[in-house]
């Protein structure tokens, strides 16, 4: 059975979908059990993973990692654009709920529904502009948002978000409107240029990213090599738990 912050999601969104490649097994695990946390099954219905896309090339944008990012976020609003769904909640493979979400995210939830919300980001980096208190900030337009491990995203701004995706995919790098970038820059871009979307903040995070192999930049030595590989990911591992220890509630 859900628990009170798993219902909280339920309510909240149509849809839940989580962006993760089908050979990264270990994210998948890790991910089942954040939400089996909240009482939550992957059922494959209002919760499901997507297969992340796997480019052979990297085209015009910054990486391959960067290139089906960005296609994987864009297939899944094109498939909420497709369905009856108000919105729709994209999490990434690597996302950890705050250790206070339990106690957190029914009172934030109620209050986003209660809210004219276009844009929900329940975890976000680098965002320079000012954090109203809890539970919920107001972010400015035009200041950046870095990351896209959980945010959530209305239908009026799915469907104004689709052909705008659609469009900097299909052009160049250093096009002034906008070209092929990371996932996380290009939701900026669209934001600055749909000011009468609202978007959102949890305050603080809900959602972090956990310490992880990446699949967007190239990667290092140690994740390269067999064994050092393993013993990175468990000194990952060690560091999330320690990091959960620290977290005041």
């Amino acid at each position: 059975m859900p628990t009170d912050a798993g219902q909280a999601l339920l309510d909240t969104f149509d849809r839940i979908r989580i962006i993760s490649l089908v050979q990264r097994a270990d994210r998948r695990r890790e991910m089942t059990g954040e939400l089996e946390r909240l009482g939550l099954p992957v059922d494959g219905a209002h919760i499901a993973f997507h297969d992340a896309c796997r480019p052979d090339d990297a085209g015009h944008f910054p990486s391959i990692g960067a290139r089906g990012c960005f296609h994987s976020h864009l297939d899944i609003l094109r498939e909420t654009l497709a369905s009856d769904a108000r919105n729709v909640l994209i999490l990434e493979d690597d996302l950890d709920f705050s250790k206070d979400a339990e106690a957190r995210l029914p009172a934030m939830l109620a209050a986003l529904r209660a809210l004219p919300w276009a844009i929900f980001y329940g975890g976000y980096e680098q965002y320079g502009g000012r954090l109203d208190k809890a539970p919920l900030s107001l972010a400015d337009c035009a200041e950046t948002i870095r990351t896209t491990h959980c945010l959530a995203f209305s239908r009026e701004a799915v469907t104004a978000a689709v052909p705008y995706l659609a469009r900097m995919a299909e052009g160049r790098p250093g096009d002034p409107a906008g070209g092929p970038m990371h996932v996380d820059g290009a939701y900026s871009w669209f934001r600055k240029a749909h000011p009468a979307f609202a978007t959102y903040l949890a305050t603080p995070e809900i959602g972090h990213q956990r310490p992880s192999r990446t699949d967007i930049h190239a990667l290092g030595l140690t994740d390269r090599m067999p064994v050092l590989r393993e013993t990175k990911a468990f000194m990952r591992r060690i560091k999330r738990q320690l990091g959960r220890m620290r977290h005041v509630d």
